[in-house]
């Protein structure tokens, strides 16, 4: 899978961005131009195995990881270095 070039900040910002629950695919999308797929191979890229395996099951299937699985819409914790904010 083809990834832009980033530094190293960023990235630490994505995978920060990628173990929040309450922070959905869309968010990192949104401010970095990551689709989904494209976020589990940086994250396969950057972690150790055994991480990225923890990693994958805590977000596989949870709904907040998905703005349109989710239950709720107003009350959302937006971060300052959030876009959009």
């Amino acid at each position: 899978m083809n990834l832009p070039d980033l530094d190293s900040e960023t990235i630490d910002r994505i995978i920060e961005m990628a173990w929040e629950d309450r922070t959905p695919f869309e968010a990192i999308e949104q401010q970095f131009g990551l689709q989904e797929k494209q976020v589990i191979a940086l994250m396969r890229r950057e972690m150790k195995a055994s991480s990225f395996r923890m990693w994958r099951e805590r977000v596989s299937g949870r709904q907040t990881k998905h703005l349109k699985q989710r239950d709720f819409v107003s009350g959302r914790f937006h971060s300052h270095n959030q876009k959009g904010s």
